[in-house]
């Protein structure tokens, strides 16, 4: 049974047979017949089929948000049966918004010191991608926004403020400033994330409110692309002060803070909403719990 709920969690990431068989492990031919093994024992048809796959049934829709509490319940029956036998050991996936991905090692790294036998996998996705991935069991845990779009099933903890600087070069435009506008920045040659970023989301309403205007000379999905733009001194960037202080960018470039208003949100540590949490995700919980004071110092 678990198996043939596995086949459902595939296709609903993967969105066609063969990829999903794949990811299984199985041929597409044995995937398919335990699907339908599957739509026999509920009675209904679960899958749209023609020549592709062509989505779920309303059935099917709730025959896989049941498949994923039992999966993600059996995984976490096993993971802790095997760190009563042997402590908490295995792998923890984890997801960040590229923005706090700095920050994952102020994490990490206290966490690996008290469980030596951990290892982690760290992704950089967006906040919407972070969310998918929890609901499909494909990550245990992520880093990203708490408190500015819709979260859905998942527990949190909070972690730390996010607030802007304007990140340029000493000599550029506004470089000289101990504090900046966002109309003024608005005004500057900037290079932000791409739209899929929550970050720059944010970014760009508040460009917005206060200017009227939300257009940056040059947008990527890499933190370091963006960096390496500020740095030729012809650019400038909005950054959250936590990475620019984590880096050591305000050792090379001005981060001055940017006013009127002063914008902070809340990133945080989000796990699915599941009693009891598995070995690995309490552990991470207790942690992010312990560190969250630290990182508002």
């Amino acid at each position: 049974m678990i198996d043939k709920l596995d086949y459902m969690l595939a296709l609903a990431r993967e969105k066609h047979f063969g990829r999903a068989a794949e990811a299984c492990g199985v041929t597409q031919p044995t995937l398919s017949a335990g699907v339908r093994q599957l739509e026999q024992q509920m009675g209904v048809l679960l899958v749209n089929r023609g020549s592709r796959f062509q989505g779920f049934t309303p059935e099917g829709q709730r025959v896989l948000d049941w498949a994923r509490r039992i999966v993600g319940d059996s995984r976490a029956m096993r993971e802790e049966i095997n760190a009563l036998r042997s402590g908490l050991s295995g792998r923890l996936r984890m997801a960040a918004i590229p923005t706090a991905l700095a920050m994952v090692a102020a994490l990490t790294t206290p966490y690996r010191e008290r469980h030596p036998n951990v290892q982690f996998t760290i992704y950089s996705r967006t906040s919407i991608e972070i969310l998918e991935l929890l609901e499909n069991l494909e990550i245990d845990a992520g880093l990203t926004y708490l408190d500015n779009e819709p979260l859905g099933r998942v527990a949190t903890v909070p972690l730390y403020r996010e607030n802007y600087r304007l990140l340029t070069a000493a000599d550029a435009p506004l470089g000289n400033r101990d504090k900046v506008t966002w109309a003024e920045v608005a005004k500057v040659p900037l290079c932000l994330l791409t739209p899929d970023m929550q970050n720059r989301r944010i970014i760009d309403k508040l460009l917005l409110n206060a200017s009227g205007d939300s257009k940056p000379t040059l947008e990527s999905d890499s933190m370091i692309l963006l960096f390496s733009h500020v740095r030729t001194g012809r650019w400038a960037s909005v950054m959250p002060s936590k990475i620019a202080e984590t880096l050591g960018l305000t050792e090379t470039f001005r981060a001055i803070p940017i006013v009127e208003p002063e914008a902070v949100h809340i990133i945080g540590l989000v796990v699915p909403a599941r009693e009891p949490m598995t070995p690995l995700n309490a552990a991470l919980v207790v942690e992010a719990r312990r560190i969250a004071a630290t990182l508002n110092d």
